[in-house]
């Protein structure tokens, strides 16, 4: 029932838009830009805002809004059977705005079809993607859809194919594993359904049907894990953007640091993760963001190819100013690109830098039920950190 709608509502969206493809050119020199994750679509003062910050593009998803079926945009992520008409409506509405601000997009989906989003799935790790084919046919279908929906928006930078995927989750392999036990799980794995690289060829190979010319962006293994690409060979494709996230280490920059007394400091504080303990200051972190730039330069991939596309630590945690700072000056020395995590988030205010540090996060929601957030103050030397860095140049 959604194809016929589907077919109206793009011949009338390319009788609105200029047919301007995006370009791989945008990524010729460091973008800097923001995450933006929030349950409702934002509106054009949203990405005003994104723009005053310095920033020149966004990492939008939409798999939070509420849409005609259970998943936004995909219907239903047990099958897919075509973009629901008002969904699509209500992406290319946010597209308009974020191109009116001068912000790039990047599109992004928290699920697709065989993986829907975990705080979507009862709090249940949705992992059909990576065991039956059927799901990669029916991804692959889905972005194809959306290409031709939207190839050719003027505010279109990239796709950016799945967030944070796991196909290594339960399968033997650590988190933080060494590269050569990365590289003997993949000889195992490679060519199943476990095989991410194959699962972005196949998704791509559908997408280049029908838009040749769209950047793609891909994130590495194991939620985006910064060494992750350590197995792979780069994809075929040569309009591929290769992305990871930064939240390491987790124990020190997320949801423990909230209640923790005292809390872990940086760079003070020993970590464990792949079986070692280490101290984790600069250096730690340099060599840490330094795997995947290395990865790029054994492979003959550019460092404009490599995007951070998420990092960041909670606001009240007494050092992530200084977190902050360290992690923009290492990606920027390698001449990055880069989002923060994440801006303006409507239902989660733990990463929203612009909130000063000790303001409460119950008067953050206390102040938005009784739509009073403009109260709420968006002062913190935080987001001073992240612009200064924005104005900065490799």
């Amino acid at each position: 029932m959604f194809v016929r709608q589907l077919l109206a509502l793009c011949i009338a969206a390319l009788m609105a838009t200029p047919a301007t493809a995006a370009d791989i050119a945008f990524w010729d020199t460091p973008r800097h830009g923001g995450n933006s994750f929030n349950q409702t679509a934002p509106d054009a003062a949203y990405f005003r805002a994104l723009r005053a910050t310095g920033a020149t593009w966004v990492r939008l998803t939409f798999s939070k809004w509420k849409g005609e079926g259970r998943d936004f945009l995909i219907g239903n992520a047990d099958h897919y059977a075509g973009i629901p008409a008002r969904d699509l409506a209500m992406l290319r509405q946010a597209m308009d705005a974020a191109n009116a601000a001068g912000i790039k997009v990047v599109l992004v989906p928290l699920s697709l079809p065989g993986a829907r989003w975990v705080q979507h799935n009862n709090d249940q790790q949705d992992d059909r993607l990576w065991q039956d084919r059927k799901y990669w046919d029916q991804s692959a279908a889905f972005w194809r859809d959306l290409a031709v929906a939207v190839k050719g928006h003027p505010a279109l930078a990239c796709y950016n194919l799945l967030n944070e995927p796991t196909p290594e989750k339960g399968m033997g392999l650590d988190e933080h594993a060494e590269p050569a036990v990365r590289e003997a799980w993949y000889a195992v794995h490679k060519g199943t359904t476990h095989d991410l690289p194959a699962f972005y060829e196949h998704v791509i190979a559908a997408i280049r049907t029908v838009d040749a010319d769209t950047p793609v962006m891909v994130d590495g293994g194991w939620y985006a894990n910064a060494w992750s690409f350590s197995y792979w060979t780069p994809l075929r494709d040569s309009r591929v953007l290769y992305a990871f996230h930064m939240y390491e280490p987790w124990d020190i920059t997320s949801g423990p640091q909230i209640k923790r007394k005292p809390q872990l400091r940086y760079p003070a504080a020993t970590v464990t993760w792949g079986g070692k303990s280490r101290a984790f200051d600069k250096a730690a972190m340099q060599d840490f963001l330094g795997a995947p730039f290395a990865w790029a330069k054994a492979h003959g991939v550019a460092a404009n190819r490599m995007v951070a596309g998420e990092f960041g630590c909670v606001r009240v945690w007494v050092d992530c100013g200084a977190y902050l700072g360290d992690v923009l000056d290492t990606l920027n020395t390698h001449g990055a690109h880069w989002a923060f995590y994440s801006f303006r988030e409507d239902v989660w205010e733990a990463m929203d830098y612009e909130i000063p540090p000790a303001f409460p996060a119950g008067q953050v929601y206390y102040l938005r039920e009784q739509g009073k957030g403009d109260k709420v103050p968006i002062d913190s030397p935080l987001m001073g950190v992240i612009k200064s860095r924005m104005r900065q140049s490799p």
